[in-house]
């Protein structure tokens, strides 16, 4: 019969012992400098080389070239300490599980004043130590704290606060650590080179995860999948087989399905598990495993070769792809899902649906109110946008189409920044006849007489208008929103709609801080505000955009906002399917009333009125003549209009 690989490949000196270096350099510049103690505690979990390290520190002191970190292994005493040796009568091992009472410390006591027969020092090395009664430490305590100058006790424990304090503090503490994965990695490797065996790459991994740090149980579930293997050796399917582990692809399809949000997706792979014969708990564990490393690979690109990930180059590519895809939000999300469902699987006695609930949790933010539901909806919203600009084609620029003839307010736009997109002279304007506003215009029948030509409009100072062009005003799609929603539905949602906006710019968080929702209806949105500043600046770019796209996201559909300046229950009403009104720009005066029916299309040119001197002009009144597109009779009213209204300081801002 073989001897298991644990047993075979014990390490015979301290340099063989793998991954706990803190403790084996300190022992073996101890045994150098010769400063020896008489009791040494060993502790850390099962498998990790304290019973062979105590083995090692026998053979050092009693080899005939000892002591010495690096024994002989050619004396006796060597010999007979070695892996396959018949022991010594002067190194004595003690099981405390079965030899921890009070009479079994007092014959240790009596049998420990005896020389060694065979060797330098008469050791002592009681595993388990835990496992001895308070009245065998007790018992042990004075023979402990002052041996003769022979005796050596060597504690070895899993967990050593159960020992006694009074031993512990007269001892030497090494605690002993789990064997990090890489470490146990290429141990495995060269354990396989020196059998023969042949083992897949994507084998060790699972090895390595199953042993859990333990080198014993590490070796053992290696040797068992050695000793079962085929011609082909050992592979992948056979090892997730024997081990139950989940096998990766499974890990692959959930988090795909995950990563797009499919909830039919998510739930054949459950499917599949069940159908497959895998536990659930064990499959949400190691799906908890992968988001794990997932989550690793968001803020380490490179854990693959630092060992913060341990998995083939080919399933590591797998892995940055949907790492990349959902983002540290979901991700943390997801494992905080996985585990809260792991956690009420345990005693269940539906593992299965626990399950289904677990992974449709994890892909639906949205019944989570928490701000970890909020994150992950949020960095969806960003890779999507993300994403869709990337997608789009990069079209070289077009010529510039011709801009359409100008009204209204765009109109004095245009006319007060031409000045500073010209310099050079503009050609003499076509002389103009004002109308008064109680005559309606008509198609004349005839060509009216032209007027003497008038004298230009004076054009503002270079230096005062020489600011670009405002950015137009944002149109929105003509699409309304569903009809269902009211200014009581939008005032539900309004704190949910401020975040979002904060979020995107706190600017415009402010400008909304002084609106109050007067109507809502047939995808339009109207708001009241008590400053005209706050109205004007909201009706313009990117404020307006950045408004009409968290209305689209949280309220659904495509909306219009219309602003206006009072308060919400003072306004009126615009009629339903009218088309929204502009924000007041200025205290512009009220709409005059239409023309009387009958008037002549034109007056004469003698009839024009005529234009104030700019020093005299203070403010229009309701009864001064205003041209069809609400302004003065001329350009030059117009300015003279809206220069009054804000100033022009804050028309060239």
């Amino acid at each position: 019969m073989a001897l298991a690989l644990y047993r075979k490949y014990r390490p015979q000196t301290f340099a063989e012992v793998v991954g706990q270096e803190h403790v084996t350099e300190p022992l073996i510049n101890a045994i150098r400098a010769g400063r020896l103690n008489h009791a040494y505690l060993f502790s850390g979990p099962r498998g990790c080389g304290k019973t062979s390290s105590a083995r090692i520190l026998a053979r050092s002191l009693n080899c005939a070239q000892g002591p010495t970190p690096e024994p002989c292994g050619e004396c006796r005493s060597c010999r007979a300490l070695a892996a396959d040796g018949h022991g010594s009568v002067d190194v004595i091992e003690i099981d405390a599980a079965s030899h921890g009472g009070v009479d079994d410390a007092r014959e240790l006591r009596e049998r420990a004043v005896f020389a060694p027969v065979d060797s330098r020092f008469k050791i002592y090395i009681i595993d388990e130590a835990h496992m001895v009664t308070a009245a065998g430490f007790n018992a042990l305590l004075k023979l402990v704290e002052e041996p003769p100058d022979y005796v050596l006790f060597i504690f070895a424990t899993t967990e050593p606060d159960k020992v006694l304090p009074t031993i512990r503090s007269r001892t030497h503490h090494y605690p002993f650590r789990l064997i990090p994965p890489p470490a146990m990695r290429e141990l495995c490797r060269k354990l396989c080179d020196e059998e023969g065996a042949v083992v897949a790459d994507d084998v060790l991994p699972l090895v390595v995860r199953a042993g859990g740090g333990s080198a014993r149980d590490t070796l053992s579930v290696l040797d068992q999948l050695i000793a079962g293997a085929g011609p082909e050796g050992v592979t992948y399917e056979r090892a997730a087989g024997l081990l139950g582990v989940t096998d990766a692809g499974l890990l692959d399809e959930m988090c795909e399905a995950f990563a797009a949000a499919d909830g039919a997706a998510v739930m054949e792979v459950v499917e599949r598990v069940v159908e497959g014969g895998h536990d659930p708990r064990r499959f949400a564990g190691d799906l908890l495993e992968r988001l794990r490393d997932l989550i690793v690979l968001t803020q380490v690109p490179d854990a693959g070769a630092n060992g913060l990930v341990d998995a083939p180059a080919d399933q590591l590519a797998k892995m940055t792809s949907q790492a990349t895809r959902m983002g540290t939000s979901t991700l943390a999300r997801m494992a905080e899902v996985v585990a809260a469902g792991l956690a009420g699987m345990r005693g269940a006695t539906a593992p299965r649906l626990l399950l289904e609930l677990a992974c449709v949790r994890a892909i639906l933010p949205g019944s989570d109110e928490s701000m970890a539901g909020l994150m992950q909806r949020l960095e969806t919203l960003e890779q999507r946008a993300a994403g869709a600009a990337l997608a789009a084609p990069v079209r070289p620029a077009a010529a510039p189409a011709p801009a359409p003839a100008e009204t209204g307010p765009a109109a004095v736009r245009s006319a007060l920044a031409k000045p500073a997109e010209a310099p050079a002279p503009a050609p003499a304007a076509e002389p103009k006849t004002a109308v008064p506003p109680w005559e309606e215009t008509e198609a004349p029948q005839e060509k009216a007489p032209e007027p003497a030509a008038a004298a230009p409009a004076p054009e503002p100072p270079a230096e005062e208008w020489s600011e670009p062009e405002p950015a137009p005003v944002y149109e929105p799609a003509p699409e309304p929103a569903g009809g269902g929603t009211s200014a009581a539905s939008v005032r539900r949602q309004w704190d949910r709609i401020m975040m979002a906006v904060k979020d995107r710019k706190r600017t415009t968080a402010a400008l909304l801080q002084d609106a109050t929702i007067a109507d809502a209806g047939e995808g339009e949105l109207v708001l009241a505000f008590k400053h005209a500043f706050h109205a004007e600046n909201l009706q313009k770019e990117p404020a307006y955009g950045i408004v009409v796209g968290v209305l689209g996201e949280v309220l659904g559909g495509t909306w219009k906002i219309r602003c206006e300046v009072g308060e919400a229950g003072t306004l009126p009403k615009a009629p339903a399917g009218a088309a929204p009104a502009p924000a007041p720009r200025s205290a512009a005066p009220a709409s005059r009333p239409a023309a009387a029916p009958g008037r002549q299309a034109a007056a004469p040119a003698a009839e024009a009125v005529e234009e104030p001197p700019p020093d005299d002009y203070d403010e229009p009144s309701p009864d001064d003549p205003v041209a069809p597109g609400g302004f003065g009779t001329s350009e030059e009213q117009a300015i003279k209009l809206i220069t009054t209204a804000f100033g022009a300081k804050q028309i060239a801002r």
